[in-house]
């Protein structure tokens, strides 16, 4: 029993140092921080739980005036006093499920994302305790619940929805639907939250995805970088030999 216990130990710790290399090759710093449009981040909670790596989510409280009952990553907009997107994702992940920033190992910051509202939004990965019990805010947070990461390559239930910003621009965006056995009832994962996530998990399984997805995948970083670019160009109409 001790020897297999041991062993679970190894090879958790295995997974988390694969995803580790994989995440830093990715990270993006500050690179995109000097933009201009209003600023939020959210935090891309990863965990082992038998063996693989999962992602934390939310469900946003049906009191809140925007996306009421939607699922996201803990985060919302900068304030004043934060150092940075790092700050930003931290604090607000405390003020939600009461996640402590000093438990959370933060690994990188990814591509930033574009939101509803035109915010940038920068998503940062970080690992929290494998036995972390949130403890949701409800006038922010409905619900907490885990994913396994490769269910974002590997989905049982998903489709793509094609959307339109106001200004004019389209894409694709990806929607999953996903069983929870633990609540005992199903989550929808779509829009920029299931964006990041997809992102998150084709670099650290290095997997072609068993959907469609508008990157390169030899090319990934570049690629994702490029996505955003274009669609940041597309919305604020600026020439990318300004930024």
């Amino acid at each position: 029993w001790v020897s297999g216990r041991s062993s679970l130990f190894a090879s958790r710790k295995s997974v988390k140092e694969n995803a580790r290399l994989r995440l830093r090759a990715f990270d993006v710093g500050d690179k995109f921080s000097h933009l201009p449009p209003a600023k939020a981040s959210v935090l891309l909670p990863l965990l082992v739980r038998r063996g693989s790596l999962h992602l934390l989510l939310t469900v946003r409280s049906m009191q809140l005036r925007r996306s009421p009952g939607e699922v996201c990553f803990p985060g919302g907009k900068s304030e004043a006093g934060d150092k940075d997107e790092i700050a930003t994702a931290l604090r607000e992940a405390k003020e939600e499920v009461g996640l402590q920033p000093e438990k959370v190992e933060i690994i990188c910051r990814l591509v930033p994302g574009i939101d509803k509202t035109n915010s940038l939004v920068t998503p940062v990965v970080g690992f929290i305790e494998d036995a972390f019990q949130a403890s949701p805010n409800p006038d922010e947070v409905s619900e907490v619940f885990t994913v396994p990461l490769e269910y974002f390559i590997k989905p049982l239930n998903y489709k793509s929805v094609s959307y339109k910003t106001s200004s004019g621009h389209s894409g694709w965006m990806h929607s999953f639907v996903y069983d929870d056995p633990e609540h005992k009832k199903s989550f929808k994962i779509w829009g920029l939250t299931a964006h990041f996530a997809v992102l998150l998990a084709l670099i650290i399984f290095g997997k072609r995805p068993t959907f469609e997805v508008d990157y390169d995948l030899d090319n990934l970083r570049s690629s994702a970088e490029n996505n955003f670019m274009n669609l940041y160009t597309a919305l604020y109409g600026r020439k990318k030999s300004n930024l």
